[in-house]
C-alpha cells in the first residue's frame, strides 16, 4: 500500500524531495530511501543529480537534497511485420 502511495504522490507532483516525502508519509528518509529504490529499479522514479534545485526557495543547500521524480513512461508499441513462412 505505501509503495502505491509513493507512486501516487510522485505522479501528483512530478518530483519531490525525500524530505518532504519523508514528513508527508511521517516515515524516516532511510526507510522512505529503502521503498523508492524499489522504484528505481524498475525504471519509474530516478533520482535527480545533486544540486538539483527543488522548488527555487533557496532554504536548502541545493548540494543536500535528494530528489526523486517520477519517470515511467508508456512505451510505444512496436509493430513487427509478419515474416512469410512463419506462424
Amino acid at each position: 500500500m505505501i509503495l502505491t502511495d509513493i507512486k501516487h504522490y510522485l505522479q501528483e507532483h512530478g518530483q519531490a524531495p525525500l524530505l518532504d516525502m519523508s514528513l508527508h508519509f511521517d516515515m524516516e528518509q532511510d526507510a522512505l530511501r529503502g521503498l523508492l529504490e524499489n522504484w528505481v529499479r524498475k525504471g519509474k522514479v530516478r533520482k535527480l543529480p545533486a544540486g538539483t534545485s527543488c522548488s527555487g526557495c533557496t532554504s536548502c543547500d541545493p548540494v543536500d537534497i535528494e530528489i526523486y521524480a517520477w519517470v515511467e513512461q508508456e512505451l510505444p508499441l512496436r509493430f513487427q511485420p509478419r515474416r512469410e513462412g512463419f506462424g
